[in-house]
């Protein structure tokens, strides 16, 4: 192509220039121009003689194309595939242990560990609305880059031990089994969402962007010990179910096949309590 990349931006044409940049870096990239970098944000707006706020602008659309990945701080890079986790339903579960037995780099940023009353939570484990839950809050990064954003509550009088552990490195589930309480069972209904702008940031998601909202009730032989809300990137995430004949498929309770996907139009039952 000849000419400047400053040449290839019609300014008289009613197209904005942040989407003429957009499709003239496109058009780079699929050609495989930049093998070696990504240009920064300060060597685009000199190459095309555009404003910063054009190349962001333009940047922002490559990102939601899937083309380039940026993040605070970072200089734009081509994307990569991201690994996706891959998680059969009707069976008990851990994020933790699915990302560990695919051999992937994991850590938690804990938000918030301490002890709480919460008179919306506690019902949900059949408690008295003042009964003190253990609150346990924590951004799940992969390979680095943000996963879900997690949410856990538990009834004091298991969890107790719980505020004293570090949950960088490890799962909750791991450290009630090591106090002789394994889960072994319980519910969960999984929702398409558009997360909060506190959400979007936290999970570092281009607006407006969809995620999962995983809730769960689980429960040990039959006595709920633990409600949990985790909002889960959906571009890295995924449900497998194997499908059997309803007819012959006998309903179980409190085992690990309990889990279930159901369509759901209701609204994301905890909005507003950010």
């Amino acid at each position: 192509m000849h000419g400047s990349p400053a040449d290839r931006l019609d300014r008289s044409a009613p197209t904005p220039l942040w989407r003429q940049l957009a499709r003239d870096l496109g058009g780079r990239l699929d050609r495989g121009e930049f093998t070696d970098a990504f240009p920064g944000e300060i060597e685009l707006g000199e190459q095309y003689a555009v404003s910063r706020h054009t190349v962001r602008e333009a940047l922002r659309q490559l990102r939601a194309d899937g083309a380039i990945s940026t993040g605070r701080g970072r200089r734009p890079r081509i994307a990569a595939p991201e690994p996706v986790i891959a998680q059969p339903t009707g069976i008990v579960y851990s994020l933790f242990s699915a990302v560990e037995s695919r051999g992937l780099s994991q850590v938690s940023v804990v938000r918030a560990l301490d002890v709480r009353a919460d008179g919306v939570i506690a019902p949900r484990l059949g408690l008295e609305e003042s009964t003190p839950l253990v609150y346990l809050e924590r951004l799940r990064l992969l390979d680095g880059e943000p996963l879900a954003l997690d949410r856990v509550w538990l009834p004091a009088s298991i969890g107790e031990p719980l505020p004293g552990v570090d949950f960088r490195r490890t799962g909750v589930y791991d450290e009630l089994s090591r106090t002789g309480i394994k889960v072994t069972g319980g519910h969960e209904t999984v929702r398409a969402v558009v997360p909060s702008r506190a959400e979007h940031r936290v999970l570092d998601l281009p607006i407006p962007s969809a995620a999962f909202s995983v809730e769960r009730t689980a429960s040990s032989h039959g006595v709920p010990i633990e409600w949990r809300l985790t909002l889960i990137r959906a571009d890295r995430f995924a449900l497998t179910s194997t499908l059997a004949d309803g007819a012959t498929a006998a309903p179980t309770q409190d085992t690990t096949r309990s889990s279930a996907l159901t369509p759901s139009l209701g609204r994301f039952p905890l909005e507003g309590r950010r």
